[in-house]
């Protein structure tokens, strides 16, 4: 996805460690995903095993009841909210940092360039159903292709001058925590797993499906992060494409605009979708009236909401405009809870009698590698961000 333009920033910090960690990050997330899914079902009387849960927040309040039997499911819908909403947000930074970049010499900033951007998403408040966004979802598939074999045909072209010198044994003790969060994000995926794995027509191949997407992840985003990093060598920046000549940076950052702009509605449809589930429409214990008619259409204040939403990330971009230090820190932050901490512990709170010693022993592994990693990218990336507005 559009965070693999992070990575080769994080080579530059890690070295071959960063290398191993990308690989590291794609068999944990594999794992993790595998535990996440086993959650969902239980054994019946008849000794067969059924689905009993529908979702990760099912998971979670099926973890914290008797005595808390709601807050497993607000903790994980808080952190589901923050990850969307933060991936919005890093589409709408990297927007306008790829558009000051690619016109310098057109007399608008990159705050100006996040503002057209987002006008340009407001009608994303608009969107219905899941069958408008997987369009965009598409576009955004065709535009990466693109993008990928431009950048990559540029740093083969460059084979000859690759600086193997510069990868490191060595690790920036202050900064890779940052690199730990980048990759963390890039892997994120399991708060759409349970509906993927419920959708599929054998589910029974869930396993098979999750051994080779991951592997094929591993395998390309190593490459595009080493065969980057080789070209640039310390000149890589944040962004990887700013590091190309100008003239075929202003061509792919002109797709790498539009991936990002035909990206962000799949996560901002599923934030509202988060928001209005567990505020508007949770039965009794809604929040607030339902934000729909008795027609099924959207009233105008949700509607307005919508927009508000849409405007907040426009703000946040503005005002934090650095996107490998925000994809670090959203990484660190939620990513790693999503990803490591939370399955692993569900995993052995629902399924502790049924587990083998060897299970047992990664998902505690798992969990206190994640929860290091999490609070150590999460206050460096912090860090970070306050240096850089200094």
């Amino acid at each position: 996805g559009m965070f693999v333009l992070g990575l080769p920033y994080a080579i530059l910090h890690g070295g071959y460690l960063g290398l191993f960690l990308i690989i590291f990050a794609a068999v944990v997330c594999c794992y993790t995903g595998k535990i996440l899914i086993a959650c969902l079902y239980e054994e019946n009387e008849d000794g067969e095993i059924v689905r009993v849960r529908d979702s990760y927040v099912d998971i979670a309040n099926a973890c914290c009841a008797p005595r808390f039997p709601t807050l497993g499911g607000r903790i994980v819908n808080v952190a589901q909210i923050i990850e969307l909403v933060m991936t919005c947000i890093l589409y709408v930074v990297v927007s306008g940092n790829l558009m000051y970049n690619s016109f310098p010499n057109l007399p608008v900033s990159q705050k100006s360039w996040s503002i057209i951007a987002t006008a340009v998403l407001l009608p994303c408040a608009f969107l219905k159903n899941l069958k408008a966004v997987s369009k965009f979802s598409l576009l955004c598939t065709l535009a990466h292709f693109v993008i990928n074999i431009l950048v990559i045909a540029y740093c083969l072209s460059r084979a000859r001058d690759w600086a193997w010198d510069k990868v490191k044994f060595y690790i920036d003790v202050k900064k890779f925590p940052i690199s730990i969060g980048i990759i963390v994000f890039s892997y994120t995926s399991q708060i759409f797993l349970p509906s993927l794995e419920g959708n599929m027509q054998n589910p029974k191949e869930f396993h098979c499906m999750m051994n080779w997407t991951h592997i094929a992840a591993c395998i390309l985003k190593g490459l595009f992060a080493l065969v980057a990093y080789l070209t640039w060598a310390d000149e890589t920046k944040e962004v990887i494409t700013d590091n190309l000549p100008s003239t075929i940076r202003a061509v792919v950052n002109i797709f790498l605009v539009a991936k990002a702009l035909l990206s962000y509605p799949l996560p901002f449809f599923a934030a509202v979708e988060v928001l209005e589930r567990s505020l508007f429409q949770d039965g009794n214990r809604a929040f607030f009236p339902n934000c729909y008619g008795g027609d099924g259409r959207l009233k105008s204040w949700g509607l307005t909401l919508r927009c508000a939403l849409v405007v907040f990330t426009l703000l946040m971009a503005i005002y934090v405009p650095h996107f490998a230090l925000l994809m670090g820190l959203t990484g660190s932050l939620t990513g790693a809870g999503l990803c490591f901490l939370l399955p692993s512990l569900f995993h052995l709170k629902l399924l502790w009698r049924k587990l083998l010693w060897h299970h047992v022993f990664f998902d505690v592994a798992i969990f206190v590698i994640g929860g290091i990693c999490s609070v150590s990218g999460f206050i460096h990336s912090l860090e970070g961000l306050i240096e850089a507005f200094r």
